[in-house]
């Protein structure tokens, strides 16, 4: 086991200095992976276009791709997709009502595990993975402080709420051809 007092422990400070594409969580650095596949870049688009569409009467959420989330000064992570409400400012600092990930196999661990403690104890309401290569949908929601597993892929569509806006997920659409 590793003398603690040795591993290094960055800020935000430090991320703002880094080149390339970083997430900064609990001051360790974890380098993103290069440009998302085809598939992944495809699914992605498909939620956010779904969301965005379903948010427009929503005065005051909003869906955002690849925005940095800067959740304390030791953690920036960056979500493939965010619905955040009351937005201020040019930084996303207050939690997001939902996170999306197109989980890769370069990141599964990270997404499954590591986020998912910091999602769920940073109060994220909805914590949705996606899998473009299974064609596989697996939703979380906050329940007790605790993440409960309410959808998967075998769900035709999924219905929730972005504060007080009703949203729809079809899983056909994401993944149609």
């Amino acid at each position: 086991m590793p003398n603690t007092a040795y591993l290094e422990h960055y800020t935000a400070d430090d991320y703002a200095r880094w080149e390339g594409d970083w997430e900064l969580i609990y001051g360790a650095p974890y380098a993103m992976s290069p440009s998302p596949s085809i598939s992944h870049q495809r699914v992605a688009k498909r939620l956010l276009v779904l969301l965005d569409a379903q948010l427009q009467d929503c005065p005051l959420c909003e869906v955002l791709s690849e925005v940095d989330w800067h959740c304390a000064d030791d953690i920036i992570v960056r979500p493939d997709i965010v619905a955040v409400c009351e937005v201020e400012g040019e930084q996303l600092v207050q939690t997001p009502e939902l996170i999306i990930e197109v989980v890769s196999p370069s990141t599964v661990k990270r997404d499954e595990q590591i986020k998912f403690a910091l999602y769920q104890g940073k109060g994220v309401k909805n914590y949705i993975l996606v899998y473009p290569q299974e064609r596989k949908i697996v939703i979380y929601q906050l329940t007790g402080g605790r993440y409960r597993k309410v959808g998967d892929d075998k769900m035709e569509s999924f219905d929730f709420r972005v504060k007080d806006c009703a949203v729809r997920l079809e899983f056909e659409r994401v993944w149609r051809v």
